[in-house]
């Protein structure tokens, strides 16, 4: 399949630097290493070399329609493309300048970049030494999450689908990113939460319904009735949140229970009263008239 009609397919046909570029890293792949070694096929080297082209030059590419046209998993694809883009030596890069330009949010290019350092400060020292050189934090997906975070923190629209295509990323590997960097820099990209109101939860509305001085008396009572209740009252607060749940309910089955049987006397007939038998009226077949000889 030729890299144009692939590009077309993904809507790439009008960029003919992208077509050029894809072009020509998939001639530098047949001539570094055997891509089929890698379980990476024709079609799908092909796509993935117009990824890579599109995200150096800043390109939106469509990966959902990339991975079903390489016949992969979204895991699989992503597979293929870090190991072709690690064999090609290619390192893409998002600069937090282009993306608050791109969408529209400058004035977030400050906390973004304060956010960024924090993290990594505080992820380093969280990690052992012998691993502190090993890591990692050039990769778009931190960028592209940090930016996402402060938008949201700031209260500011912001494509999350846009920024996941941009930075090369699978969305579970974006939210597991987010995830850390608001786990360890809540003051710079979390959330105030809400204050719930008690009476919302159904747990607490239960317990203030079972309270006597939230319920309502329909009719008043003499004073002894009115201590009676109170005692009672009492008794029931005394017992745990389940065990008085259960008492209700008993309560409540007592109740309909006796409505039930109350019901079904009323509906049954006396014995003491006469039965009379219903007459049975059975019509006499017709006579047939002798056949005449």
């Amino acid at each position: 399949m030729d890299m144009s009609s692939i590009a077309a397919n993904l809507g790439l046909s009008g960029s003919r630097p992208v077509i050029r570029k894809a072009g020509e890293l998939r001639r530098l792949c047949d001539v570094n290493f055997d891509s089929s070694v890698l379980g990476i096929g024709e079609v799908c080297k092909a796509i993935i070399c117009l990824e890579i082209a599109a995200s150096k030059l800043q390109v939106i590419f469509d990966r959902a329609e990339a991975v079903r046209m390489s016949g992969m998993s979204e895991k699989a694809y992503i597979r293929s493309f870090n190991s072709l883009q690690n064999g090609l030596g290619v390192k893409t890069t998002l600069d937090v300048r282009e993306l608050g330009i791109q969408f529209g949010c400058v004035r977030l290019i400050p906390f973004v970049q304060k956010g960024l350092s924090l993290y990594k400060e505080r992820f380093l020292a969280a990690l052992p030494p012998s691993r502190r050189a090993s890591t990692d934090f050039g990769r778009p997906v931190f960028t592209a999450a940090a930016f996402y975070l402060c938008a949201r923190r700031h209260k500011l629209k912001v494509d999350k689908l846009k920024l996941i295509d941009l930075c090369g990323t699978s969305s579970a590997e974006f939210t597991t990113v987010s995830t850390s960097m608001t786990d360890l820099c809540f003051d710079v990209f979390g959330i105030a939460k809400e204050k719930k109101d008690p009476k919302s939860i159904k747990g607490n509305r239960e317990l203030l319904d079972v309270l006597p001085s939230k319920r309502k008396h329909e009719d008043g009572g003499d004073s002894s009735a009115s201590d009676e209740s109170s005692d009672n009252d009492q008794d029931e607060l005394d017992l745990p949140t389940h065990k008085r749940r259960k008492k209700m309910e008993r309560e409540a089955y007592k109740d309909w229970k006796s409505s039930v049987l109350s019901s079904n006397k009323k509906t049954k007939p006396d014995p003491a009263k006469p039965r009379r038998q219903a007459q049975l009226n059975f019509k006499k077949p017709a006579e047939v008239p002798p056949a005449a000889n």
